[in-house]
């Protein structure tokens, strides 16, 4: 398709993308959203962060997932996934998707890759890597979450967000949000989808229906659940806003400190770690207090998950995966 209107879009998209992991930061205010909260200096750490363990990946590595037993990558500029095994690094085979894969998620048995160049899905069996199936979505899909039934994917060449079976990728739905789609997460009951391009998130039913929208900070991309609240990385700003999922009430927002333009965010059972530029944080969800900020070296930092143990970052710039 060589029209001038999808080598627009395609344009678009790469310069998007290069701002969500860029290092400059943006300020900016936007009504109905608390002010960013000072920024906390950092406690001492209790245990020294290990920032000498990284492994080399192909290039671009964007999205993180964990599928039990290995931790898997998508390397943007190579159009692959590879994925490491968790306890050491080892890397057990990179395999071929679609354009630009970005987004990630694990169902159970198969990883699912959002190839934002190819408007598909990939489909890879967990254990071997083989390709299951490539799948059609919306236009420029970047993020994924799993439901435990159907795969959620957001599409922000067009505002829509896809859900397929995951059992054979049939389309099950596809919903319009007018404020357009960013990240995606789960809270075990409902989808939280961000609009990266305002400063709210939505939050969905299973059956698609829309269930609240409320104003987070700017440029909210994505997201983590820590088994009562959802935390969103407002990429634009230097913060993160905690919302209680059981109503969307806003709960507090947060400085990140040295994480400039937040972008990935997970959390590991007891605090947060976000990163954003080169640097990744630790903040403790109860009162958004940093415990530490360390810069990873390396330029600008992808997703970040955790294995149950580590935690890993997608090294954008460097092309490494940093286990923490």
């Amino acid at each position: 398709m060589k029209t001038f209107v999808v080598s627009a879009l395609l344009i678009v998209v790469v310069v998007a993308m290069a701002s969500f992991l860029s290092v400059r930061a943006q300020e900016s205010s936007a009504v109905g959203r608390q002010p960013p909260a000072a920024a906390a200096p950092p406690a001492k750490p209790l245990y020294k962060i290990n920032l000498t363990t990284s492994f080399q990946v192909p290039e671009n590595p964007t999205g993180v997932a964990f599928d039990g037993e290995n931790i898997w990558m998508s390397a943007a500029t190579a159009g692959s996934v590879v994925k490491l095994r968790a306890s050491d690094g080892t890397n057990l085979g990179t395999f071929s998707v679609g354009a630009q894969p970005m987004g990630m998620a694990f169902d159970g048995e198969n990883i699912w890759v959002a190839n934002s160049y190819g408007n598909t899905v990939s489909k890879l069996r967990a254990s071997d890597g083989k390709t299951l199936g490539t799948f059609s979505v919306g236009k420029m899909p970047w993020y994924l979450a799993f439901d435990g039934q159907n795969i959620w994917v957001t599409n922000v060449g067009e505002a829509t967000i896809s859900e397929l079976r995951a059992s054979d990728g049939t389309l099950a739905g596809t919903y319009r949000d007018k404020l357009g789609v960013g990240g995606i997460a789960f809270d075990g009951t409902y989808m939280w989808v961000t609009s990266y391009a305002s400063t709210v998130v939505t939050r969905y039913r299973l059956d698609g229906k829309q269930a609240g929208t409320f104003n987070v900070g700017l440029g909210p991309l994505n997201m983590a659940f820590d088994g009562a609240n959802m935390w969103v990385a407002n990429s634009k700003d230097l913060t993160v806003t905690e919302l209680r999922a059981s109503d969307g009430r806003v709960l507090g927002t947060f400085n990140t400190g040295n994480a400039e333009g937040p972008y990935g965010i997970a959390f590991d059972g007891k605090n947060l770690w976000i990163g954003g530029g080169a640097y990744i944080v630790e903040m403790r969800p109860r009162d958004g207090k940093l415990l530490l900020q360390e810069n990873l070296g390396g330029g600008s930092l992808g997703s970040v998950g955790f294995d149950g143990a580590n935690t890993w970052v997608a090294g954008y710039a460097a092309n490494v995966a940093y286990k923490l």
